[in-house]
C-alpha cells in the first residue's frame, strides 16, 4: 500500500469485468483474453461452487440466462426454484451440476437486447483454475503482469449448504503461488463475514463492495451507506484493502460525493463499477441521443470519475478503459 493514501494509485488499474464482457459472453476464456489483448490489468471471475466441489466463473449461479443449459433435455430435471439471499429464483443451479456436466453446456450473451449474439454457443465454462493458468501464460507472453480479481458470490448461501467457497477458493490461490498482499489477486464480495474470515486465511487484498442501496445479505452491517460513513469506512479498513463502490456512489447530481476522499482518508483503495458503454448504462451526462443500445460517452465518464482520484474502475469494454486511462495519466 502507498505510504501516501490521499493520492491515487498510479496509473489506475483497468479491471476487466468478467472479460471484455461487452464484446464476447461474459465468464468466458475468450471474454478474459480479448481483454487482455485489448491491455487489461486485470480480470474479473465471478466464482460460484459445482456440485462435486469445483469453483466456477459466473455471474449467478441460476445460469439459464448465461448459457444454453434449457437446450439440454438431459437437464430438464435439475430445474427447480431455490430462495438465495432471500429472493426466489427458479432455473438451474451451478451446485447441481458436476464440473463434467457443467462442461457440455455453452456459454451465450446476457443482454441479447443491446448485445451481439455472434459469439453465442462457442465456449464453454471456466474454472478458476483455468483462469489462473490463463493469467500466468498471458503474463508470461506480454512481459504484463495479469492480475485476477475473484468475487465469491453469495457465501453466507454457499456455506448453509456445505459448499462454502472461501476454503476453495485460498486453496486455489495457495497452489498457484498465491497468498501475500504482493500477489497479483484481489478477492471481492458485497457480504462483510466472510471478507473478515478470508483475512484470517490470506494475506491477499480483500475489497468489500458496497450497492448504492440496501446492505450486505449476511446482515453484518445496517446498510451499504451506514459502511461508507467515515466512521465506517474505519471499520472496514480493519479487514479490508479496498472498497467496490456502485459508480452511482460518486455522484450527487453532477457534483462529487466524498466517497472518494472519506475512503482515502480511512486507507482505503477504491475501484468503482461498472462502467459500460450503452446509453442504457451511462449517467445521463453521457447519453447520446435515446437509443438505450446506441454508445454513450463512456470514455467521458470514466474520465470524470479518474478526476476525483479512484484508484482503479471496472469496465465490460476494457479498450476503451485503457485508452481513456492512458490518455488521463499522460495529462497528469
Amino acid at each position: 500500500m502507498s505510504a501516501d493514501l490521499s493520492k491515487p494509485l498510479s496509473p489506475p488499474i483497468v479491471i476487466a469485468h468478467r472479460g471484455a464482457s461487452g464484446e464476447r459472453p461474459e465468464h468466458t476464456l475468450a471474454a478474459y483474453d480479448l481483454a487482455i489483448r485489448e491491455g487489461a490489468d486485470v480480470i474479473e471471475p465471478d466464482l460460484v461452487p459445482t456440485s462435486d466441489g469445483h469453483l466456477v466463473a459466473r455471474h449467478e449461479n441460476e445460469i439459464s440466462g448465461t448459457t444454453d443449459v434449457a437446450a439440454h433435455p438431459e437437464f430438464a430435471d435439475r430445474k427447480t426454484t431455490k430462495t438465495i439471499d432471500g429472493q426466489s429464483e427458479t432455473g438451474w443451479f451451478t451446485e447441481d451440476f458436476t464440473l463434467a456436466e457443467l462442461k457440455t453446456l455453452r456459454a451465450r450473451e446476457r443482454l441479447p437486447q443491446l448485445r451481439s449474439t455472434a459469439y453465442d454457443g462457442r465456449f464453454s465454462i471456466p474454472t478458476l483454475e483455468e483462469i489462473i493458468a490463463l493469467a500466468k501464460q498471458r503474463s508470461t507472453e506480454t512481459g504484463r503482469i495479469i492480475a485476477i480479481y475473484p468475487e465469491t458470490k453469495h457465501p453466507t448461501y454457499f456455506a448453509s449448504i456445505g459448499k462454502g467457497t472461501d476454503a476453495p477458493l485460498v486453496a486455489a490461490l495457495t497452489k498457484a503461488g498465491w497468498t501475500t498482499a504482493e500477489a497479483p489477486v484481489f478477492i471481492q464480495s458485497f457480504e462483510v463475514n466472510n471478507l473478515r474470515h478470508l483475512k484470517t486465511m490470506t494475506g491477499i487484498r480483500l475489497i468489500q463492495l458496497v450497492a448504492a442501496e440496501d446492505g450486505p445479505a449476511d446482515k453484518a452491517a445496517p446498510s451499504y451507506a451506514a459502511m461508507m460513513t467515515p466512521e465506517g469506512q474505519k471499520k472496514v479498513a480493519t479487514y479490508a484493502w479496498g472498497i467496490g463502490p456502485d459508480k452511482a456512489m460518486l455522484w450527487n447530481g453532477d457534483a462529487p460525493t466524498r466517497l472518494v476522499t472519506d475512503a482515502h482518508a480511512a486507507g482505503l483503495r477504491v475501484h468503482p463499477w461498472t462502467y459500460r458503454a450503452e446509453n442504457q448504462f451511462v449517467r445521463p451526462a453521457f447519453r447520446r441521443g435515446s437509443d438505450p443500445k446506441a454508445q454513450g460517452d463512456v470514455a467521458g465518464e470514466i474520465r470524470a470519475a479518474l478526476g476525483q482520484g479512484i484508484d482503479g474502475f471496472f469496465t465490460d469494454f476494457p479498450q476503451i478503459g485503457v485508452e481513456t486511462r492512458n490518455a488521463v495519466v499522460r495529462t497528469r
